[in-house]
């Protein structure tokens, strides 16, 4: 069986999971393993833990911290809880709630963990009333790590009717963008654009993108552009 995990730039890999459903449309689902100077790992939204994934990781050395970018992230947090309980669980606002089943060590605010100190940077996207994702960079290898507010289908592989949503939804292509409905719910989007900024100062080379295609050199132009809807003269 061919290797999930492989390398994305300094200490940091990359792996790609299964398809997902999202209201009948497929979504291709990826994580991030960060290799901290400690040794530690730092696992950003969790794929779907097999064996053979399981033994990947164990030999890159032992998760210490499960983090996930927002609320719609969390379908395999069970599995990789169970599978190293020795990991802190840190949440993205609101998925604590969602998810009260599961014992979480801490809800992300805007700075981040001290155990990550000068590796890993977290940013907010605060300004929707439906949800905040947090993007995360990781400083060794100038990635900054995107969940769901950037995302770059491959319309090849979606049927003719989905191929057409997404492409008007502008989430395929080069650029790719936020879905529609998720923009709608911004309503403060000077504190979004707020944001946006602090995350573009990181100068970001390459972007870890959950869904749909990474991009590898001109991370924060991609960004800039992807987001430009929220600029105070594009509508959404």
């Amino acid at each position: 069986m061919p290797q999930q995990l492989r390398p994305f730039g300094t200490s940091l890999y990359v792996a790609d999971g299964p398809e997902v459903s999202f209201f009948g449309f497929p979504y291709p689902t990826r994580m991030a393993v960060a290799v901290l100077p400690s040794g530690a790992l730092w696992v950003w939204s969790p794929i779907a833990l097999t064996a053979s994934l399981k033994a990947e990781v164990r030999a890159l050395g032992e998760p210490r911290f499960l983090v996930e970018p927002n609320k719609l992230h969390h379908l395999a947090l069970d599995a990789w809880v169970e599978a190293f309980p020795a990991a802190r669980l840190y949440a993205p606002p609101g998925l604590a709630s969602k998810r009260d089943d599961l014992r979480f060590d801490e809800t992300l605010g805007t700075e981040a963990p001290a155990p990550w100190e000068g590796q890993i940077e977290l940013v907010p996207i605060e300004g929707s009333f439906a949800m905040t994702e947090v993007l995360f960079f990781h400083r060794p290898s100038r990635t900054c790590l995107v969940g769901d507010l950037v995302q770059r289908h491959d319309p090849e592989a979606m049927t003719a009717w989905r191929r057409w949503v997404m492409k008007a939804d502008g989430l395929t292509g080069p650029e790719g963008s936020t879905p529609r409905e998720w923009r709608l719910t911004f309503t403060d989007r000077a504190k979004a654009r707020a944001a946006l900024e602090r995350a573009l100062a990181w100068a970001p080379e390459r972007l870890l993108i959950a869904h749909g295609a990474c991009a590898e050199k001109a991370g924060a132009d991609v960004l800039r552009r992807s987001l430009s809807w929220l600029r105070p003269s594009t509508d959404a």
